[in-house]
């Protein structure tokens, strides 16, 4: 197949890199491994972590456009509760994690209908479910990558002019010999205060296979798993008791500190999470549909995203090891696991132990057993960049100042914390206080090869600024602005190295950024 840009890889960032091309009037070929496109949002089930001004500036129109497509799919198809009609700032799920706590299968339906014009035009194809097998290179340069149907293998290239890598862990980067960096990198690399004393490529944060969940009346307990007893006795040294627990480190302070769950709660609370995460009764932390958002007797549960800390994978890197299939067994095991200790062994707050009446809700999911239908993934390999962003870049401590971090070569905006979970290499939470930053050009431009491009949480960050860069509005900004700068050197026959070395094309580039909705700025306001 040939095309004129090749997005291989169907996340969050690849979705908006490719409404970008197609709104430019591109022709795209997109490929992903699982049955739903969008990637952390929909086949990872995780609803939006954003930063607390998301409802008025500080994302893109797209994602915008996204968000508010969410909330008129609830108001059109859901019968909703009077207050919850009538609420510009609907959160079905009211979920503690975020303004808009979802299920993911009203986003796939949201992305989907936002693709579908371009699809029936034929100017969007998408292959499901491939996966990338090989590169042919010329010099820097990418001519074809080579992909295979998981269900019949046959194989299929794809020839374009420019690639696009939207996967979740930079699978395209070892196959196009684009430099890359995987894992912790030293403080010696980087000077990061928060740098490891010696580069382990081993060394990424944990995964998670989320599952959902309600509470009805019934026996609904799974099979006891076959390794339960091992998952119920592992524990971390640093984790305060076993991950079959709802015990787990604050991540800032890194105190191991007792959760609880409060099933089906009559009253909804609401907090700042500048001052509480709202992590401390995992029911309503990222609960996806509210009772009470719905017409009285609608739901007869609450319907609730488990993406805890309990679930957290530290046992090895699913990046460039043989035994990626291991780890991954083995995450979804653990998983699996909790759903059996939460159903028969969890203290309830009544005294009484586990709930059977919890039942796995494999519809919500697009899966034959309520576990989401791809892993969560917080970290890729990163391209070695024009630029990369530091810690000391962006870290308020660093910094000693909270307002803005500005970057020459501005494409775009984002915040969150530098929240890295526990991980592989052993390490506990690393948090960082981060100040509103901006997604500067070079981070999206590889140092050599010329007509591959980041989408994801693969641009030029470091293992410790990757837990800024890496939450679902940021990558959707990376992915939009990556797509627009695609276009661009399309519209004028150039690389994305030449545009970066030219001041007045770059400024050109930011002006039709600013024209197709997306913020190169932040106003003065202070991180958190």
């Amino acid at each position: 197949m040939t095309t004129e840009v090749a997005i291989i890889g169907g996340g969050l960032g690849a979705v908006a890199a490719a409404l970008a091309l197609l709104q430019r009037g591109r022709r795209v070929v997109m490929t992903e491994e699982y049955a739903w496109l969008g990637g952390q949002l929909t086949s990872q089930a995780v609803p939006p972590d954003e930063h607390i001004w998301v409802e008025q500036f500080g994302i893109t129109a797209r994602y915008r456009a996204l968000r508010e497509g969410i909330r008129k799919y609830y108001r059109d198809h859901y019968p909703l509760s009077a207050s919850a009609r009538i609420d510009r700032e609907l959160n079905p799920g009211r979920g503690r994690v975020s303004k808009l706590c979802h299920e993911p299968r009203v986003a796939n339906a949201v992305i989907t209908a936002q693709l579908a014009p371009y699809r029936s035009t034929g100017r969007l194809t998408v292959l499901q479910p491939v996966v990338p097998l090989s590169a042919e290179m010329s010099g820097t340069t990418v001519r074809i990558v080579t992909v295979a149907d998981l269900r019949t293998g046959a194989e299929i290239e794809l020839a374009a002019e420019f690639f696009v890598d939207g996967t979740e862990t930079g699978d395209l980067l070892p196959m196009t010999g684009t430099a890359f960096v995987v894992g912790a990198e030293s403080q010696a690399d980087t000077g990061e205060p928060s740098a490891a004393e010696v580069a382990d490529p081993g060394n990424v944060q944990s995964i998670a296979w989320c599952f959902v969940f309600d509470h009805v009346v019934g026996d609904h307990v799974i099979e006891r798993p076959v390794d339960y007893d091992y998952w119920r006795s592992f524990e971390l040294p640093y984790w305060g008791a076993p991950m079959l627990s709802f015990t787990a480190p604050n991540p800032r302070t890194l105190v191991p500190e007792e959760r609880t769950m409060n099933v089906n709660p009559a009253l909804d609370v609401t907090g700042d999470p500048r001052i509480d995460p709202g992590d401390r009764d995992l029911w309503l932390f990222r609960r996806i549909a509210a009772r009470s958002t719905f017409a009285d007797g609608f739901y007869d549960s609450d319907i609730v995203l488990a993406n805890w800390p309990q679930l957290d994978y530290v046992g090895g890197s699913i990046i460039d090891f043989e035994d990626r299939a291991v780890h991954l067994a083995a995450a979804k095991a653990q998983s699996r696991a909790y759903v059996y200790w939460l159903q028969t062994e969890a203290p309830r707050p009544d005294g009484g132990r586990g709930w059977p009446g919890l039942r796995l809700r494999p519809d919500v999911v697009g899966t034959e057993d309520g576990f989401a239908q791809a892993p969560y993934i917080r970290e890729s390999r990163r391209i070695k960049a024009l630029s990369t962003v530091r810690e000391q870049d962006v870290s308020i401590k660093v910094r000693g100042y909270d307002g803005p971090a500005r970057f020459e070569g501005s494409v775009g905006v984002g915040m969150y914390r530098i929240d890295l979970h526990p991980s592989t290499g052993g390490d506990n939470y690393i948090d960082v206080d981060c100040a509103p930053f901006e997604i500067p050009l070079g981070a999206l431009v590889p140092v050599a090869t010329q007509n591959l491009l980041p989408a994801a949480k693969n641009i030029g960050t470091t293992h410790i600024t990757n837990g800024a860069y890496r939450l679902h509005p940021v990558e959707w900004n990376i992915g939009e602005s990556t797509g627009e700068l695609t276009a661009f050197c399309l519209d004028h026959g150039i690389s994305p190295q030449q545009l970066a070395a030219d001041p007045a094309q770059v400024e050109q580039l930011q002006r039709r950024l600013i024209e197709a909705g997306v913020e190169l700025h932040w106003p003065e306001v202070a991180g958190y």
